[in-house]
């Protein structure tokens, strides 16, 4: 029978504003660029995401109705919390061009948090690794991960632990890196001090309004996610509205355009994370690269990454759009004709919009010429 282990340090427990202290430094070493701590209870946003709701603003994304006094409050998730430990990990892997949406009309662009292995995993991971070293020093304690897993409010509760303010694209930023980072908790039920939430530093800045394709930014704070970008090619499953695919331009999974133009990401930091560096070439691949991927391929290139979530025809729904939006050219049209009747019905609605965009750029080609 093996003895317990003993914890290092079991008078830490009894110091909040040293075990604090110590928790963010072991949070830095573990790859968390930041830390804050909050209240489990942000019951008084539930009003916007009411409203959110009310408004249709939500799509098909039913599950955001279901599980709502969880989202207010946390502790319904964990009996006993009384602190959210709110953490903030990177994950650009090279810096974004500044205040710029780079014209590549035949790259297929991958939203940048996209294109190494699923953050979900990452952070959780290291959420868990966090909170077992904190038991090392304290001994046995509540705790309970989540990272973009669990009906939880995460920008209201990063706000309130400090970490940044809610933009007017509704992103988090923080003041001193920007944008492109993933947000996670850990729920536990330790006594440690709460930090002041983040003011806020958009002012009368409108840059991330102005340069959405689709106008989904509706109002300032107020998206409309059935125009942006990230829900049509990542959640939504149907047949993309006519009048939104131009909009979309080449962009298969997800839209960082909102933050490339946002001034705060002059100050975005690189990540360390090896795990987040672009994977198959999913930075530089062009779109009839992409068009060529089998399922098996898909299946292959995406394990353990977060294009699985959109699933095989829908990310070719997404590239044949692409296609079409992309400049007059008879190997696009060639490849798009090959693949008709191959991928579902959804999917050839898209190629035959796409067929008739490529033939009417080349007719205008051919008019100037």
């Amino acid at each position: 029978m093996t003895r317990a282990k003993l914890p290092r340090n079991p008078d830490l427990r009894d110091n909040p504003i040293a075990l604090k202290a110590w928790i963010q430094h072991e949070a830095k070493t573990l790859g968390f660029a930041n830390l804050g701590v909050t209240s489990p209870n942000v019951s008084d946003q539930l009003p916007f995401l009411k409203q959110f709701l009310a408004d249709g603003f939500a799509g098909d994304m039913h599950y955001l109705a279901e599980n709502i006094e969880k989202r207010g409050d946390a502790s319904l998730l964990l009996e006993g919390t009384t602190s959210v430990l709110c953490v903030q990990m990177n994950y650009l892997a090279e810096p974004p061009p500044h205040r710029y949406v780079p014209e590549a009309p035949n790259q297929a662009i991958v939203s940048r948090y996209a294109q190494g292995r699923d953050y979900h995993k990452v952070v959780r991971g290291r959420l868990k690794q966090l909170a077992l070293r904190i038991e090392e020093q304290i001994g046995p304690f509540q705790w309970r991960p989540f990272a973009d897993s669990a009906p939880i409010l995460e920008k209201p509760l990063a706000e309130r632990s400090g970490l940044g303010w809610t933009g007017k694209h509704t992103l988090l930023i923080n003041k001193k890196a920007g944008s492109f980072f993933f947000l996670g908790e850990l729920l536990t039920d330790l006594n440690l001090p709460f930090d002041s939430p983040a003011t806020a530093h958009c002012g009368s800045c409108t840059a991330c309004i102005d340069i959405c394709p689709t106008q989904a930014i509706v109002a300032p704070y107020r998206l409309d996610a059935r125009r942006c970008i990230a829900y049509l090619t990542i959640e939504f499953k149907g047949i993309i509205p006519i009048d939104l695919r131009h909009g979309i331009g080449n962009r298969v999974f997800g839209c960082d355009d909102c933050q490339l133009i946002c001034p705060w990401n002059s100050f975005a930091k690189l990540s360390a994370e090896i795990d987040f560096q672009a994977r198959h070439q999913l930075d530089r691949l062009s779109l009839l690269d992409l068009w060529q991927w089998s399922e098996q391929d898909f299946l292959s290139f995406t394990e353990g990454s977060p294009l699985r979530r959109t699933g095989y025809a829908n990310l070719m729904r997404n590239v044949a759009v692409g296609l079409g939006n992309a400049p007059a050219d008879p190997t696009i049209l060639n490849a798009l004709h090959a693949r008709l009747g191959q991928l579902g019905d959804i999917v050839d609605e898209h190629i035959l919009w796409a067929i008739e965009e490529q033939k009417q750029k080349a007719k205008r080609i051919d008019v100037t010429h």
